[in-house]
């Protein structure tokens, strides 16, 4: 069973572990949004990690009609961790969604806390925190956790949901998927959040479909060796 209705909020936090997979899962939900007649902005909050931002995706989102807000130096051969005054209009704006494509782990979770006095004021919000279980030092439930609750401390604000990316990249087939389900719902359990749907690529979801609230994606986000 498809699950589309993830965007229930104005503002949508997208956090996760290096390699979890958030920036594509991101890219996915604010084109899935604006399909849907959404008016959405998608804010590249990345400033620690150079690759696989959601930046480097702005041709195809803006085509869609997704408004990219990046940092200053996004897209070029400088790894600055500079913030444009722009980030401030996806609070000013409330006639627009908003997606916050997070940084990953606690060193990218710190520019989250520059506006979490300004998202805890609207209260309109979701945090979610992708997970994959194929990723090293997530491996177990217990890990992904340590890794949510030290993205809130430097984040301040509290994840409200657990998103299931489980993947390993082209090598992923329908078997990683239903082993991480397991996995996906422990973490649940620890955290006390709800797992709101599992993410797999297009390609496996006719073989998933007995998996509820299961969200297809593309791949946008590619590893520079691909």
């Amino acid at each position: 069973m498809a699950f589309m209705g993830i965007l229930n909020k104005r503002l949508n936090i997208i956090t996760g572990h290096y390699g979890s997979g958030k920036t594509n899962l991101a890219v996915n939900l604010a084109l899935n949004a604006v399909k849907s007649g959404e008016k959405l902005s998608l804010a590249d909050l990345d400033i620690v990690n150079p690759y696989f931002r959601a930046a480097d995706m702005t041709g195809v989102l803006e085509n869609a009609g997704v408004k990219v807000i990046a940092p200053i130096y996004a897209g070029s051969n400088l790894d600055i961790p500079a913030l444009p005054p722009e980030m401030y209009s996806m609070f000013q704006d409330r006639s627009r969604r908003a997606i916050i494509d997070v940084g990953g782990d606690d060193a990218g979770a710190a520019a989250l806390g520059r506006f979490s006095s300004i998202i805890l004021l609207e209260n309109d919000y979701d945090h979610f925190y992708v997970i994959n279980a194929r990723r090293i030092l997530t491996q177990k439930p217990q890990e992904a956790v340590e890794i949510m609750r030290e993205i809130e401390l430097m984040g301040h604000v509290p994840v409200t949901a657990i998103i299931n990316n489980t993947n390993l990249a082209k090598d992923t087939d329908a078997g990683i998927i239903r082993e991480s389900l397991d996995f996906a719902n422990e973490v649940g359990r620890l955290s006390n959040l709800p797992v709101v749907f599992t993410a797999v690529k297009r390609s496996l979801a006719s073989e998933l479909s007995d998996i509820p609230a299961l969200f297809p994606v593309e791949i946008y986000v590619k590893t520079p060796w691909d």
